[in-house]
């Protein structure tokens, strides 16, 4: 067989196995999209737009809110002249997929007929059976999501959950106390969404002043992680911050210049918090919940850029190594850091790595990573698949491009003799549905969506 051959028996292989979707946003009971917006304005296709003139770079109104008619369809027309300019771009292409596949849609979308696509998809909103068949069509057996997200619990059949609370250690743009405003913002409260990129922030109801609120506060945080309800909690670690071991005087200093604070505070105060965050997860919980974060992505105005230093690298390196008890997942968004995260995964038996995150999202470096996890990693240390998606179409889409990409890369492995076909498929099992189970606890359904 030539190797394009193999690459089309691969897919159609592929095609046949379960997935476990380790991270995404969907909401329990609303799992599919509202209307049109939902998919032609997911956030990495308002990047395309954005990029090719569109006026428009934020996202949509987020969770818990959600874009009313008139905000969703602002924004479509506006986006509908760009189009074309963007046909070229694989999440584009995941669009077309979306349309074609799923409401059997082939028209472009143009002024004229945008609101029949837009009624066509607002039809089957709120069909929850409709939800399950799309899952069941990329055959994702379970998706995590966050816990803020689970609602009332009506879809805890296909969801896992994890803990998007607090990002202590991730940069906003022209902020310097992130740190300490996102540790009190969670004092005396329960459980919510996370702060969005760029988010205005609210008055909190308490508010930081001194070491021993610090203290307070972290004791709070971590005693409401409801810990038999999340498998993981998952934050960010900026590169921007220069990560160090700081003693009690020196926050005690930063803290009183917290009106003046600069970059110098900023990585005092998220050290410092940081630490005490890894050192009470491991006295608390030990091993019992993964802590997951997001590497390689830096906020700009809007969205983020893809950035990851050699420093820190080697700083998390040493936080992983100070906390052996706890389990470290990377979800990695810089992919010429992938070789460097591969080391440490090998060398630090605690470290894994999830998938391809945000600016690694992309055939041609998904690609790239997979073929050099293939070659470094064990399979029991790496999760090949999660969607990241905000509705469950767009985790459909994800997961065609996946799969697709893994089928490229194993056929290449098998031109050169690395794999035969059934070990290549045995391997791409291994990553889609054995690991996220022994790495996350992600449990596989006992009746699989969309087979009732």
């Amino acid at each position: 067989m030539t190797t394009s051959n193999v690459q089309h028996a691969l897919l159609e292989a592929l095609h046949e196995l379960p997935l476990l979707d380790a991270h995404t946003h969907l909401v329990g009971g609303r799992l599919g999209a509202r209307g049109l917006h939902d998919v032609l304005l997911y956030h990495m296709a308002i990047s395309d737009l954005y990029a090719a003139g569109c006026p428009t770079g934020t996202r949509l109104t987020q969770y818990p809110g959600w874009p009313d008619a008139a905000e969703a369809h602002a924004r479509i027309e506006e986006a509908l002249p760009y189009l074309d300019r963007v046909r070229n771009t694989s999440i584009s292409w995941g669009i077309r997929m979306i349309l074609r596949e799923l409401y059997r849609w082939t028209d472009p979308s143009t002024l004229k007929n945008w609101r029949d696509l837009d009624d066509r998809i607002r039809e089957t909103a709120d069909d929850r059976g409709w939800h399950r068949e799309i899952l069941g069509r990329a055959k994702i057996e379970r998706t995590v999501t966050e816990i803020s997200r689970r609602e009332d619990g009506q879809d805890d059949d296909v969801l896992q959950y994890s803990l998007e609370w607090a990002f202590f250690t991730r940069c906003q743009w022209g902020e310097f106390d992130t740190a300490l405003y996102e540790l009190e913002r969670c004092w005396g409260a329960t459980p919510a969404a996370a702060m969005p990129i760029g988010g205005v922030r609210p008055p909190t109801q308490r508010v930081i002043r001194t070491l021993e609120d610090v203290h307070e506060a972290m004791a709070w945080y971590l005693e409401q992680i409801p810990i038999d309800d999340v498998l993981s909690t998952a934050t960010h670690l900026s590169t921007d911050i220069d990560y160090r071991t700081v003693g009690d005087e020196e926050m005690k200093q930063a803290l009183a210049r917290r009106d003046v604070a600069g970059i110098s505070e900023r990585d005092i105060y998220a050290s410092y918090i940081h630490e005490a965050f890894l050192a009470g997860l491991e006295e608390r919980y030990g091993d019992r919940l993964a802590f997951q974060f997001s590497f390689g992505a830096e906020p700009l105005p809007f969205e983020t850029d893809s950035r990851l230093a050699q420093r820190t690298i080697g700083q998390f390196a040493a936080m992983a190594g100070r906390h052996p008890r706890l389990r470290f997942q990377c979800y990695l968004s810089s992919a010429h850091a992938n070789q460097s995260l591969c080391t440490l995964c090998r060398e630090l038996p605690n470290v894994s790595l999830a998938a391809y995150w945000w600016h690694n999202f992309f055939p041609s470096i998904m690609s790239r990573v997979m073929a050099e996890r293939l070659d470094m990693l064990p399979l029991n240390k790496q999760i090949g698949f999660f969607s990241d998606a905000y509705c469950v179409e767009w985790a459909w889409a994800k997961a065609a491009l996946v799969r697709r990409a893994l089928a490229g890369t194993l056929a290449d492995k098998i031109a050169i003799g690395q794999y035969d076909f059934d070990a290549a498929v045995s391997i791409a099992r291994a990553i889609f549905y054995e690991t996220p189970q022994t790495l996350l606890g992600i449990r596989p359904a006992t009746q699989p969506p969309g087979t009732a």
